[in-house]
């Protein structure tokens, strides 16, 4: 072993589990554990992280959901070893040995998702008050940005020579304001489904939904691993981190990403209440705003093409979500159109 120190506080961990290390490698967070009996992966983290998220994957388990990399019970029961201030958990290593095309990939971990949200879905009571208060204190603060932003527009457009980034900024500015009021609308139509419901739809998620934390075993089925995050909450949290990881590239019209989020809700339909509510928040266009924000209270002199870069890859991301968001809601008010024709045939 190269690294003497490194095998030894490995070492002392293991000591806690039924199992003998001949070699380990080092991964950075991850340690992969070579045995007799098969290959283990031991993940360190912070202590803080680490009670709750072994709960959840009992829950989990008990709900019948079993696509889960398995954490190793130590010799007297715990699930994690507290060793030199860190945590440490042991499972069976993974390697992620099924290779199949990209999307195909991206679909099942979107279908794995739902099938965990719709094991782990239940009703809350959520007063109508909260509900209110999350709507004003949500409208409260995008009309802040939008103040900013026709403020930071007035001062490009009276100067006699704009910057190249605020030249830029005017030109995407309609966009902007375009998929602000998209988000508003969308928002103030969630808040007139719920504001007489009593329940609201929570389920545990996995709160850090990405394809390093979903392996393929070598028959093709998909595992998901690092539940550190994992917490109850809306389904749409955990997909609109991933969403917006996904459409952060060059400009495309992305019909894949509609399939993902389609393979999603075949397994776990949204109601027309969450569905109104993930589409705000999908199109609100926040990163081109923290940019036009950054740029707007630079103290010092900055790098202006760094600067304009940011903007133009937000606003790419703007126009990758707003095709999304927009084919998805064509989409849904088609699926509503067929069900009312259907009632009223019905009727007739």
């Amino acid at each position: 072993m190269g690294d003497h120190n490194f095998f030894k506080e490995v070492s002392e961990v293991l000591k806690h589990y039924p199992i003998d290390a001949y070699f380990a490698e080092d991964f950075g967070k991850v340690k992969k554990i070579y045995t007799k009996t098969g290959t283990f992966a031991l993940k360190k983290i912070h202590p803080y992280e680490g009670t709750d998220f072994v709960r959840q994957i009992q829950f989990l388990y008990q709900k019948g959901y079993n696509r889960i990399i398995p954490v190793y019970p130590a010799n007297d029961g715990r699930y994690a070893i507290l060793h030199n201030k860190s945590l440490y958990y042991l499972m069976p290593w993974l390697a992620n040995g099924f290779k199949e095309d990209q999307s195909e990939r991206h679909k099942q971990l979107f279908r794995e998702l739902a099938r965990m949200h719709s094991l782990t879905a239940k009703e809350l009571d959520i007063s109508s008050e909260v509900k209110q208060e999350h709507f004003t204190q949500t409208i409260k603060e995008w009309e802040k940005e939008e103040e900013f932003l026709e403020g930071f527009i007035e001062s490009c457009e009276n100067r006699v020579y704009m910057s190249p980034f605020e030249l830029t900024y005017c030109l995407y500015y309609s966009q902007i304001r375009q998929a602000i009021y998209f988000a508003k609308q969308k928002l103030e139509n969630w808040h007139e489904k719920v504001k007489d419901q009593k329940k609201s739809r929570v389920v545990i998620l996995h709160g850090k939904v990405s394809t390093e934390h979903f392996l393929l075993d070598e028959r093709g089925y998909g595992y998901f691993i690092n539940f550190e995050n994992a917490r109850q909450g809306s389904p749409i949290q955990d997909l609109l981190p991933f969403l917006a990881r996904s459409l952060k590239t060059l400009p495309k019209r992305s019909d894949e990403t509609v399939d993902w989020v389609y393979a999603y809700f075949k397994y776990f339909p949204f109601k027309e209440d969450e569905m109104q509510l993930f589409l705000s928040y999908l199109a609100f266009p926040a990163g081109m705003i923290r940019v036009a924000k950054t740029y707007h209270q630079r103290k010092a002199d900055i790098d202006e093409r760094k600067f304009v870069q940011k903007l133009q890859r937000q606003f790419w991301l703007l126009n990758n979500t707003a095709y999304v968001v927009t084919t998805i809601d064509e989409l849904e008010k088609k699926k509503q159109q067929e069900k009312q024709a259907q009632q009223e045939g019905a009727q007739s």
